[in-house]
């Protein structure tokens, strides 16, 4: 199966994908692009850029379409995050962010690849107790992420894998990733 774990920063992606995957040896977790770019020596702003967040879509679609015939196989982001952030920056700079036809389709290509979209939304209480950079950003990601995925906000809804939202214990997501997975 090929999953992609979807959420704003701070939600707890990568402790599901390292949990899950301690649990199922024959999955390989692919970090997420910020992380294997700032590996291969790409310089990343240290605040939050449209240009930082433009790169790390561009990486993205690379990743997941370069491994298209790979099974067994989970992404820490998917191009949604992606789209969500960039339309919330520009939102802030006071443009209006849209992604191209030519973006849109090269999304559509690279999210019909996988068979899942496992999406972790803020839930209140925070189920993250740590202190999280840039709270604003998070909020109106995940906000902006639950208008693309619960709302269609992309149109994109229809060429989407099965999507599924998880929430609780940290043992609960993973619980419930392995019977999603299992099930399959």
């Amino acid at each position: 199966m090929r999953v992609a774990i979807t959420g704003t920063h701070g939600i707890g992606k990568t402790t599901l994908i390292e949990d899950f995957v301690d649990q199922h040896r024959n999955y390989e977790a692919v970090q997420e692009p910020y992380w294997e770019l700032a590996e291969q020596g790409v310089a990343l702003s240290a605040e939050p850029s449209i240009e930082d967040f433009t790169e790390q879509l561009s990486h993205n679609l690379k990743t997941i379409l370069t491994a298209s015939a790979e099974q067994n196989i989970i992404f820490d982001r998917c191009p949604l995050d992606f789209i969500a952030y960039l339309d919330v920056l520009s939102e802030q700079e006071g443009d209006e962010w849209e992604p191209s036809g030519q973006l849109l389709r090269q999304i559509e290509q690279a999210v019909t690849t996988l068979d899942l979209i496992v999406f972790l939304p803020l839930t209140s209480p925070d189920e993250i107790t740590t202190t999280i950079e840039y709270p604003k950003l998070r909020k109106q990601t995940d906000i902006c992420l639950k208008e693309i995925l619960r709302d269609d906000a992309l149109g994109l809804l229809d060429v989407l894998p099965e999507t599924v939202e998880l929430t609780g214990s940290r043992s609960d997501r993973v619980k419930a990733l392995s019977k999603l997975v299992s099930e399959a």
